[in-house]
Formats: structure tokens, C-alpha cells, sequence
């Protein structure tokens, strides 16, 4: 039971810090809760993020904020075709010592810090973003045949610009999969629109402030993997993630007539990790069905492919993620 009360006390006391952190984000990021709300989410659960939105909506400075307020070492790179693995991983050169002798030095390169922020990532080529595969799965990089160890946390939050694809690179599946959520940017309502306007065109701009420190960070990692998860928000993970598998006897026709390949179970683990940071963000103990239906969109949109038929007819991966979980949903209640 004294077990269970430090865990309560604990989470109560992550509550209140993430409280603060988002008032410092949207001090400096205003509005867009949701986007604040995946970004947060995705770093608790030691995650990636993949921004989509189109210029001027805050991409770049919402990074650089959630970076100072977490307490988190940054840095940026803006991808571009040019781009070489070597830019972003770093590279061995040869050094002349004092007394002639020679040997090779390594440089570290933009990728050995806590949070990366890949600007563009689909302008590079394939080749560049391979670079980044093995960074965001084992947080380790290999150069030269020997491998070097990340800084912990290690995130990486990139930006796509969802219009422009002259001279881009899709990003591959295997890529898309090691990002935990996809975070849609949109454009802000009027009244947002306003409030930016007034506090970013002035003769001062809010500051951001640290809230929280890498090992703190790390600490709310450990104990968001504590949070129990009821067997019913169990089931409905598992019984969500199958039924977008084409050829699984869960899936409906509709999804057997417009989902080329499906999810794998790398999307329920992001999903189990991903409900509880949302619980913990609401401040709740632990998490419900509601948050796996809330969670569905980011997590399994960049998971999913639609057939050459449904992209011809106009299909949207987003509505049928909504639809499908909305649908389950009222069964559940239903039953």
C-alpha cells in the first residue's frame, strides 16, 4: 500500500510540474494546446515527433522552446539535397601532433546532444537520412566501425513542410515508424491569430524559462512506464492497432477496401506509452479508453498506407483513424 502511495504522490508531483512547463511553452507558443500537448507527450515517453505544417506556423520556435523549458542541450539542422551523413554524424580527420606524430581525431557532429532538431528532413536524400535511423532507435551512432553513445535523453523533433515537394525526399516507412507521433501544425483560429500578432510584433517578446532538467526529464521517463494501464484500455490498444491490418478478421471492409498495409506492434507500444502521458497531462492517474481514441490519429497516420484505388477516390487516412476508433468506441460502450 506505502508503495502505492509514493507512486500516487509521485505522478501527482509530475502533474504539477508539466502544469508549468506548458504555461512556459505557450508563453512563447500560443495557442495550438494540441501541438503542445503530442510535443510534450512525445518527449515523457522518450519518443520522436514529426511536425507537419506549412511555413510560419511556429515549427521552428516551438522546438527551440520546448528545448530551453525542458532543460535539454539543442541543436538545429537544416536538411537540405547537399547534405552529407557525415554533416549530421560527424567525422573522423587526421591531426598532426606537436611532435609529427599523426592520428585521427573525431569530430562530433550536430547529432551528439538531447534534442535534434531536424528542419526539412525530407529535403535530404535517402542516403543523409539513413543516417538518422540507428540514432532514433539505439541511440548510438556508428562511425568508422565504432560505435558512440548519444547523450541522454535523446529526441529528435523534425519539421515537413506538406505542400512543397519539389526537390524532397518522402520519407521512408522505416523511417516514419521511428517516430512515435505525427504532429499536424495547423493554422491558428482568429482569436489566436490575434494574441500572436500582439505579443510577437512588440517591442519585447516573452522569454522562455527552464522548468524542468534532463535528469528530471529522464526520471518522468521511468515513471510513466509505472503508470498502471486498466485491461480494458489494454484490449482496446491491441483490438485498435489489428483492426487497421488489412487482412486481420477485425478489420471492416472499409478498411480491407482502403489500407494497403497496416500497423505494426511498434504502433501499440506507442500507443500504451503514449495514453499515459496523455493521463498524466490531464492530470490523471492513470489512463482510459478516451485517451487511446485521442491518441489514434498521431499515432497511427504515419504507420498506414492507402491503396493506389483510395488515393484515387480522394480517401483520407485521418477521418478513417477517426471513424474506425469512434465506431469502436461506441461498441465498447455499447457492451
Amino acid at each position: 500500500m506505502a508503495a502505492g502511495e509514493d507512486l500516487v504522490a509521485e505522478i501527482e508531483a509530475l502533474e504539477d510540474k508539466l502544469a508549468q512547463a506548458k504555461t512556459a511553452i505557450t508563453r512563447r507558443f500560443i495557442g495550438q494546446e494540441r501541438v503542445v500537448e503530442l510535443t510534450l507527450a512525445a518527449l515523457l515517453c522518450g519518443g520522436h515527433g514529426l511536425l507537419i505544417g506549412l511555413p510560419g506556423l511556429g515549427k521552428t520556435r516551438l522546438v527551440e522552446t520546448v528545448s530551453t523549458v525542458m532543460g535539454l542541450n539543442g541543436n538545429r539542422v537544416q536538411f537540405t539535397p547537399d547534405l552529407m551523413p557525415a554533416d549530421i554524424l560527424g567525422s573522423e580527420v587526421l591531426e598532426t601532433g606537436s611532435d609529427g606524430s599523426r592520428a585521427f581525431k573525431f569530430i562530433q557532429g550536430p547529432i551528439f546532444c538531447q534534442l535534434l532538431m531536424a528542419d526539412e528532413i525530407n529535403r535530404a536524400s535517402p542516403r543523409t537520412q539513413s543516417a538518422l535511423l540507428q540514432a532514433m532507435q539505439e541511440k548510438a551512432v556508428t562511425v568508422a566501425g565504432e560505435t558512440r553513445k548519444l547523450d541522454a535523453p535523446f529526441h529528435v523533433l523534425a519539421t515537413q513542410n506538406p505542400i512543397e515537394q519539389e526537390g524532397t525526399y518522402p520519407l521512408p516507412e522505416a523511417q516514419l515508424d521511428r517516430f512515435l507521433v505525427q504532429i499536424d501544425v495547423q493554422y491558428p483560429d482568429r482569436k489566436t491569430e490575434k494574441e500572436i500578432l500582439l505579443a510577437t510584433t512588440g517591442a519585447e517578446e516573452a522569454d522562455a524559462y527552464e522548468v524542468f532538467t534532463a535528469d528530471e526529464l529522464i526520471a518522468a521517463q521511468k515513471l510513466l512506464r509505472r503508470m498502471p494501464v486498466g485491461d480494458a484500455v489494454v484490449e482496446m490498444i491491441l483490438d485498435l492497432v489489428r483492426a487497421f491490418r488489412p487482412h486481420d478478421p477485425l478489420a471492416g471492409d472499409r478498411v480491407k477496401d482502403t489500407v494497403a498495409w497496416g500497423p505494426g506492434p511498434r504502433a501499440a507500444q506507442a500507443l500504451m506509452l503514449t495514453v499515459r502521458a496523455r493521463a498524466l497531462l490531464e492530470g490523471r492517474l492513470a489512463p482510459s479508453p478516451e485517451d487511446v481514441i485521442n491518441m489514434a490519429r498521431p499515432v497511427l497516420t504515419h504507420r498506414m498506407a492507402l491503396t493506389f484505388s483510395a488515393r484515387a477516390r480522394g480517401e483520407d487516412l485521418g477521418s478513417l483513424i477517426d471513424d474506425v476508433a469512434h465506431r469502436m468506441m461506441a461498441t465498447e460502450a455499447a457492451a
